[in-house]
């Protein structure tokens, strides 16, 4: 749709509620919605406009079902959830984990394959079920409409930078010897034990007593003893602290953006390629536990030059920082001017930024 105050094409974020899976899809979205992206597709006229992502938590007995083989998938939502799904449906479709999968699939279906359909990880179904399949490489999963990641997309607008830099303006003086360290916790195949919490902590008392500014950061699995621990340590050695807005406003984005190296746990994909997404040198923190799927995201994330293994010794080094969000969203630009060729834009008609990005 062109002329002043257009929406450009409609985009709904779909969360299955987990927050690493919202996190993949609200990084895409964004970067699809960045100017340089949304003023080539701004042109298309979308339907049923949705500022804010869905969740959707199908049920029992679907959920043990491939997702390509539940019935009546819309049937599978609570009540209000199931009204959410009706027509018009979006010109796309962000969805991930497998939970979502099934539905991704029926909205495909439902709207005449009018709807772009992204898949973000591994739904164990053939990857033909979607316009794009995006899974991390080392789930080995590989096709002409997959998109093979390094880590999790990640993505940080220009203005979000910007306003954590105005924030935290002190910690541009801070820089040289800055540390983030981003504590995950307990998961399916890792966990935050005690012998992991006070080996990380004695490394990182060396550190502190080296000059290294520390900016430790916990998660929401972050054990609360684990958090007690180092918010006690970092009030002994004079490092900085955050956990919760009882710690006042939230830090990470400025000190991911003023801080020279990370540390990070190895438990989640997500945390270890947001620091890659800044270019900081990762050093990778062991916890307790392993599984092959995480071997090998450690593997591609030494691989691409982003991450070493910590062993309590701070290193800086150079590499392309992981800018994966972009490659999707690109991906969906392209697919889009596919169906909707960009029009003579030499006139006076102006596109409106997205809903979510004002």
């Amino acid at each position: 749709m062109s002329g002043s105050g257009s929406l450009g094409p409609s985009v709904w974020a779909v969360s299955d509620g987990r927050a690493g899976n919202a996190a993949q899809v609200r990084a895409v979205v964004h970067a699809l919605g960045e100017t340089r992206r949304w003023m080539k597709i701004g042109h298309i006229a979308g339907e049923a406009h949705r500022a804010d992502p869905i969740v959707l938590t199908p049920r029992l007995p679907w959920t043990l079902l491939p997702a390509d083989k539940w019935p009546v998938p819309l049937a599978s939502l609570p009540g209000e959830q199931h009204a959410l799904m009706q027509p018009p449906w979006p010109t796309v479709w962000v969805a991930a984990g497998r939970r979502s999968a099934a539905l991704t699939r029926e909205v495909r279906k439902l709207s005449g394959g009018r709807t772009l359909t992204v898949q973000i990880l591994d739904p164990r179904i053939p990857a033909d079920n979607f316009d794009l399949l995006v899974t991390p490489v080392h789930d080995g999963v590989s096709g002409p409409n997959v998109i093979q990641t390094v880590g999790s997309p990640s993505y940080f607008s220009p203005h979000a930078i910007e306003e954590a830099g105005q924030a935290f303006a002190d910690l541009a003086d801070e820089r040289g010897k800055s540390a983030i360290v981003i504590l995950g916790g307990d998961s399916r195949a890792h966990t935050f034990t005690d012998s992991a919490a006070i080996r990380l902590e004695t490394q990182l008392r060396t550190l502190a007593g080296q000059g290294w500014r520390l900016r430790i950061t916990a998660s929401r699995r972050t054990p609360d003893p684990v958090r007690a621990r180092f918010r006690r340590m970092a009030d002994e050695v004079g490092a900085r602290f955050w956990s919760g807005t009882e710690d006042g406003p939230n830090p990470y984005i400025a000190w991911l953006v003023f801080s020279d190296v990370a540390i990070v746990t190895e438990d989640s994909a997500n945390m270890l390629s947001d620091a890659a997404w800044h270019g900081l040198p990762v050093h990778i923190a062991k916890l307790e536990g392993r599984s092959d799927k995480f071997d090998k995201l450690h593997e591609s994330l030494v691989a691409h030059g982003a991450a070493r293994w910590f062993g309590g010794t701070l290193e800086t080094w150079t590499y392309p920082p992981l800018r994966e969000a972009d490659r999707v969203a690109d991906a969906i630009v392209e697919k889009l001017l596919e169906r909707f060729p960009q029009p003579d834009m030499s006139g006076d008609d102006k596109v409106a930024p997205p809903d979510w990005m004002s």
